[in-house]
């Protein structure tokens, strides 16, 4: 989650009304060259790449768009415009090259406003690997002719975009989500942990729960025992995923919406308590599923291939 939790907005400047109704189902497309993409979003700006941000805009790249990028790492600048991508100094810049422009940003404080008359914030979720992949899954809030009008964008870049209403919206989904998620990581590192304590394998337990009622996203895609799964932050020392600081910061917004609305939220406060303690001790900048070693003191695991 994605994850991150990561926020990105898209503005198109230049969307046309469209009678889609969000009730309708829809597949991902693809498109083979800028001569098939819809006129209003052939100039796609793209402000923001990071270990997401990067990837999301290499798949719009591959999907034939025309992107202009910017960023405050130079570095990444510099690798985009050596694979003959355009690349702009500053953000406004971006914007007056482009029809449409996504930002993909830590926090809503980063986001600039650039003024258009059409919006959506549209949280993702799937972190890293779902980038790469193409197969985000996008939480859209916004008028429904922006949602419509910004479909082949949310395909090209993943294989979901779920409309949650109006504006902010996709915002509160995406909190509610990295809630269960939180709740979900510390309940399988919890248990993997015990397990270990108990003389049970890691490797054991996530096959177990991987085939019946504890399975989880947690546990069969996103293990948080080093030595289980490939591919995962855990398999790197917990890098390069989503920072436990912005899954603390994603429960705070979630304590202070659940007391706002008046809802009993005890996991919630228990989860912000121990991501709180996490980032606390130096590990702000790991990987969420860290909180396995660093907060349960799980152990590694050297599984037989």
């Amino acid at each position: 989650m994605a994850i991150c939790r990561l926020r990105s907005l898209f503005s198109p400047s230049k969307c046309k009304s469209s009678s889609f109704s969000f009730y309708q189902s829809f597949k991902p497309r693809t498109f083979s060259s800028s001569h098939h993409l819809p006129s209003h979003l052939q100039n796609v700006g793209f402000i923001g790449l990071g270990n997401m941000g990067s990837r999301m805009a290499n798949n719009l790249i591959k999907a034939g768009f025309s992107v202009t990028v910017h960023d405050l790492n130079s570095d990444v600048l510099d690798k985009f415009s050596h694979m003959g991508v355009a690349t702009k100094k500053t953000p406004c810049e971006v914007s007056e090259a482009s029809d449409v422009v996504v930002t993909m940003l830590p926090s809503s404080a980063h986001v600039c406003d650039l003024e258009k008359p059409f919006m959506l914030d549209a949280p993702v979720s799937g972190g890293v690997i779902a980038a790469e992949a193409g197969t985000l899954t996008f939480m859209v809030g916004g008028s429904e002719e922006a949602f419509a009008a910004a479909k082949p964008l949310f395909f090209s870049m993943g294989k979901g975009a779920i409309y949650c209403g109006g504006a902010g919206n996709g915002s509160a989904a995406k909190i509610c989500n990295n809630l269960a998620l939180a709740v979900s990581m510390l309940g399988v590192s919890e248990a993997l942990a015990l397990g270990q304590s108990l003389g049970v394998a890691a490797s054991t337990l996530s096959k177990i729960f991987n085939c019946s009622s504890a399975r989880c996203w947690s546990s069969d895609s996103y293990n948080p025992v080093p030595g289980v799964m490939e591919g995962v932050p855990s398999s790197r020392d917990y890098n390069g995923g989503f920072a436990s600081k912005l899954m603390a910061k994603d429960l705070n917004l979630a304590a202070e919406s659940a007391k706002q609305a008046g809802c009993k939220h005890p996991l919630t406060s228990q989860a912000q308590k121990i991501y709180t303690e996490l980032c606390n001790e130096g590990h702000e900048g790991k990987d969420f599923s860290c909180v396995f070693r660093h907060y349960y003191t799980g152990m590694d695991e050297h599984v037989d291939q």
